[in-house]
């Protein structure tokens, strides 16, 4: 083993990742950027032959019921629903409760319950409805993108992309 050739090839290997993984933070902030304005949800990528190697498929942020002033929640639910609090050094709402009722407004789509006896809605103070994750997208390589993409990387057939320059493997002396 060469512990030198070993510590070239770490520390090259490294180099390119850091470039590639670079690269990739910003054309997929593009990407998101251009599904967002063009409200496609789904593109192919291909090849310059028309081979399609990948499908992007935009990721819509859901919205959940989550609680935004423990404060306002607590003084809530002490009014609404007394038993489902508990004192301890710290006073909080029994988390099966806030897990239920967090759920029936998700369900509902608007941070208010009915209560089940009157039928009477209400506003819960302390919960609103917000994405629980930021817009993202996918991408699935075809059964044989992965190979397609780096046969035309070695091959020149991506240099009108912008990236990083990476060599095939090296070819052998004859």
């Amino acid at each position: 083993m060469d512990l030198q050739q070993l510590a070239l090839e770490e520390a090259a290997l490294k180099s390119l990742s850091d470039a590639v993984t670079d690269r990739l933070k910003e054309v997929k902030t593009a990407m998101q950027e251009a599904l967002v304005e063009t409200g496609a949800s789904r593109v192919d990528a291909s090849l310059p032959d028309g081979t399609k190697v990948a499908t992007i498929s935009r990721s819509d942020a859901k919205p959940a019921a989550v609680v935004t002033d423990s404060d306002a929640f607590l003084s809530w639910v002490r009014k609404n629903s007394p038993h489902n609090v508990t004192t301890r050094l710290v006073t909080e709402v029994r988390p099966a409760y806030t897990t239920a009722l967090l759920a029936e407004m998700t369900a509902a789509g608007a941070a208010v319950v009915a209560d089940k006896e009157t039928g009477v809605i209400e506003d819960v103070d302390g919960v609103e409805i917000r994405a629980t994750r930021s817009l993202t997208h996918s991408v699935r390589p075809t059964k044989d993108g992965r190979e397609r993409i780096a046969a035309a990387w070695r091959d020149g057939e991506l240099g009108h992309l912008n990236l990083p320059q990476i060599a095939g493997p090296a070819k052998e002396a004859s």
